[in-house]
């Protein structure tokens, strides 16, 4: 029997990110794994019903669940769906395993598998599945895009009829992986951008992407 991997709607608010894109549904469906969705759980990230190809539907959420030998989520799940799960089950997702309590005791008393991925060692064999790093790369790009949309005056510098605008000026603390994310996309938005960072080795990372190390 093939292994019931299942993915359903998020329910936090705001989330638009989804578990599963069309093209992993394929690779798993492949291997031989049987895919069941609820019927528009794709949908907040723009991929219909139709994109994934070979995946079994349902509109029952609770019914998939007790199907679940896998679990794949983004959120953690609530403990109401966690209850849902048959004994053995595997949840994989970012669970925050330390925010609730509950929610360890739920994976205890159901006798289920956590695979917190924001717990996953940060090392070469596993880069292809490093979410921490992906997410706070997507969070440094879209922190610039709202410092932009809420800054009183416009990043780049702008030339008119009427007279020249100078770019704004932006800091970024920090050179992670969100920080030189942040670093490079106010760059590319035309501001004159300075980064700071504890560690002396970062100046070379920041001004790489343009920007100028602050020293203190």
């Amino acid at each position: 029997m093939s292994v019931c991997i299942v993915f359903v709607r998020e329910t936090a608010a705001g989330e638009r990110r989804v578990a599963l894109t069309p093209e992993t549904v394929r690779k798993l469906v492949a291997l031989g794994a049987r895919v069941l969705l609820q019927r528009g759980a794709g949908e907040p990230a723009f991929f219909p019903d139709a994109a994934y190809a070979g995946a079994e539907f349902t509109d029952d959420a609770d019914g998939a669940l007790a199907q679940a030998d896998v679990l794949v989520c983004v959120q953690p799940p609530s403990n109401e769906r966690l209850g849902k799960l048959k004994p053995g089950a595997v949840v994989i997702g970012l669970l925050a395993p330390h925010a609730d309590p509950a929610r360890v005791d739920t994976f205890v008393a159901g006798k289920l598998t956590a695979f917190p991925l924001e717990k996953l060692p940060r090392t070469t064999r596993a880069q292809a599945m490093d979410v921490l790093s992906s997410q706070a790369g997507m969070a440094g790009y879209k922190a610039v895009l709202l410092a932009a949309q809420l800054a009183p005056r416009y990043f780049p510098m702008l030339t008119t009829a009427a007279g020249t605008i100078r770019p704004s000026k932006v800091l970024v603390v920090g050179a992670g992986v969100a920080g030189l994310q942040a670093i490079a996309t106010a760059r590319r938005l035309g501001a004159q951008v300075e980064g700071f960072d504890v560690r002396p080795e970062t100046r070379e990372q920041i001004e790489s992407l343009g920007g100028k190390f602050l020293d203190l």
